[in-house]
């Protein structure tokens, strides 16, 4: 089987405290200009093959790219030396390997091994999500909890098993992350542990318990939504464990830190009247993330103005940086609706979200909300997504190193995406 998809992103962005365009300008909204900047970018564009040669075999392959702009996601040496410098423009972006694996059935539906880079992944639901059907635009991105540091875009090296024991669908995986991170002589004293280079094996792996419909588990790639096809109801829990993967290092300690997370999460995907062709979406998942002393990491999808702001401006820094993933716990809620299918055969599909972080590094927690709708033209081959995004901006109290809740920001999304 072949199938490619591509993902656009019109972006109308509401940008940090003391953010600057290409040019150095203050685009935040303290001055002349709104404070919103807008882009037209590639989220992704992937191509998949997969052949069994024969029923005990599979070999799988995925590339592509993600996250092209006109300023960055592209080849080194194409933006020019202005206010943000010199660095990777947004042209070239060369196409790498998603997925690489092989995989032998070893029991009949109950256990099959394959290596490869895998995205057999442990913690949660959401962090072996297809980008194919999401419920909602995209996924909330803490759910790849190593996201771009010790994998390949949610992919490590590693050899894995799964396999369904009557109603329990099961993977674990024993991986070696990529190298990332530090050397420990080279890391400064601080009150936050941060990632170390080392060559330890990680282990991962995600339990899954169906009390309704089976789920098949051929690929890894579980399903944001069945559209009314499927009456699913799961819940699960999930782990990844990778040792001494962080160091701490103050004025009197130097620490190695295990980088572990932990999910619990409940899933519900039903029809509601076959006849009118409504279905109800619901999922709930927590995260226990512990990868070190007052670990966090700040992430920004399709982030256009990277440049440096002061802590007392936002300590988020520029564009739509957020903290993402970091010593704490998370708490994430989505729920969606699909309306009765049209005379034309299409259809919409309303949507809410919402996210609770409590990370230790962070004074004060955070609460953010996201609200969209699905057109449907095709089901998930074919359909259009408009969503509204908040984040959360800290701030670093004067004369005080906590950092406090000062606000949110927001950002306005329209995706068009086709798969075949």
């Amino acid at each position: 089987r072949f199938i490619m998809w591509h993902q656009f992103w019109v972006t109308a962005t509401q940008n940090n405290p003391g953010t600057t365009d290409v040019n150095g300008q203050l685009i935040d909204g303290t001055r002349t200009k709104s404070g919103w900047s807008t882009d037209i970018a590639l989220r992704r564009s992937r191509f998949l093959a997969y052949a069994q040669i024969s029923p005990r075999f599979l070999v799988l392959t995925h590339w592509g790219i993600n996250n092209q702009s006109f300023i960055n996601g592209g080849s080194a040496g194409t933006l020019g030396t202005g206010a943000s410098g010199t660095g990777q423009g947004g042209k070239r972006p060369q196409l790498y390997v998603h997925d690489a694996w092989t995989e032998y059935e070893v029991l009949k539906n109950k256990l099959s091994v394959g290596a490869g880079l895998h995205y057999w992944n442990g913690v949660s639901r959401l962090s072996s999500q297809s980008t194919l059907n999401f419920m909602t635009l995209d996924a909330p991105i803490f759910n790849w909890t190593n996201i771009e540091a010790t994998d390949q875009f949610a992919r490590q090296f590693g050899i894995y098993a799964k396999g369904q024991l009557g109603r329990l669908d099961y993977r674990i995986a024993l991986n070696k992350p990529f190298a990332n991170g530090s050397t420990p002589t080279a890391i400064s004293k601080s009150t936050e542990a941060v990632a170390v280079l080392n060559e330890n094996y990680a282990t991962a792996g995600y339990f899954n318990w169906m009390f309704w419909d089976k789920e098949s588990n051929k690929l890894p790639f579980y399903v944001g939504s069945y559209l009314g096809a499927k009456k699913v109801f799961n819940i699960g829990v999930g782990f990844y464990n990778h040792a001494k993967a962080s160091l701490y290092k103050t004025a009197t300690d130097s620490v190695y830190q295990n980088q572990f997370a932990l999910g619990v999460d409940a899933f519900l995907d039903m029809p509601l009247n076959k006849t009118k062709g409504t279905a109800l979406n619901l999922l709930a998942t927590y995260y226990n993330i512990n990868y070190g002393t007052n670990y966090i990491r700040k992430i920004g999808i399709l982030n256009e103005h990277v440049n440096t702001v002061a802590t007392t401006t936002s300590w988020n820094g520029s564009g739509n940086l957020q903290p993402t993933i970091g010593t704490g716990s998370i708490f994430y809620l989505q729920a969606g609706y699909l309306l009765p299918k049209l005379k034309n055969g299409t259809s919409f599909m309303p949507y809410a979200t919402a996210t609770y972080k409590k990370f230790d590094r962070l004074k004060d927690p955070s609460t953010q909300f996201g609200i969209g709708i699905n057109y449907l033209l095709s089901n998930h081959n074919a359909k259009i997504t408009l969503e509204y995004q908040t984040r959360p901006i800290y701030t670093q109290a004067s004369g005080s190193t906590d950092l406090i809740n000062s606000g949110s920001k927001g950002q306005l999304i329209l995706q068009t995406h086709i798969f075949l």
